[in-house]
């Protein structure tokens, strides 16, 4: 059996940064899950808590500006185009144009807070010519709580449940298995709800 031990600690830090990236630009990967791996990492003294932020707020912001670059180079036209390759339908792509419109950078900012919208916000701020320093702002703003909230939260949840997790890391052999399991299983729920979401959506518009 694969011992993911070694590999968290020699490339943990770039396997934040990729997930979240990869996240941010809107692949079914689970970002919010390895920020409270790493969290819960940090706990037991594996990784630093400092890197550990730093990499996920630079990891988020550049998901994020690659996803704002993408759209103003290309437009709408092409997030259509190719959005269904990450289960991007028209309702969620004009609801989350609605919400960048009215509410500008507020809006980036509390995208940055909602799954499904949160990779989104870029490139639908790119299209519409929404001000890359205004979107930079409101966007690292967003990571600057996001990352450090979902990290503590894996913090605290090592701290406060350290008894079961001791009592798991018998029963299953380690605790990294355990997690690694749940973030695979999370990957796959939300690669199913993200395809099934997007086929409703065309269904009931073959419909109308």
């Amino acid at each position: 059996m694969l011992d993911a031990a070694p590999l968290i600690e020699h490339w943990g830090y770039w396997a934040i940064f990729g997930v979240v990236t990869l996240g941010n630009l809107g692949f079914p990967v689970p970002e919010e899950g390895i920020l409270v791996f790493a969290g819960y990492l940090v706990w037991a003294s594996r990784l630093r808590a400092l890197p550990v932020l730093a990499v996920g707020i630079l990891a988020a912001a550049t998901g994020d500006n690659l996803g704002y670059w993408f759209g103003h180079h290309y437009g709408q036209s092409a997030i259509r185009r190719f959005g269904h390759t990450i289960f991007i339908t028209e309702e969620r792509l004009d609801k989350a144009r609605q919400i960048v419109d009215r509410y500008g950078s507020y809006g980036v900012f509390v995208a940055r807070f909602v799954p499904g919208l949160r990779f989104m916000a870029g490139p639908v701020a790119g299209s519409t010519a929404f001000p890359f320093p205004r979107f930079f702002i409101a966007n690292l703003l967003g990571g600057l709580i996001y990352v450090p909230l979902s990290v503590g939260a894996g913090y605290f949840l090592g701290k406060s449940l350290a008894e079961v997790w001791r009592q798991l890391e018998r029963m299953i052999g380690s605790v990294e298995h355990l997690a690694l399991m749940i973030l695979i299983f999370a990957a796959a729920v939300i690669a199913l709800w993200r395809a099934l979401s997007s086929r409703k959506v065309e269904h009931g518009r073959s419909h109308t």
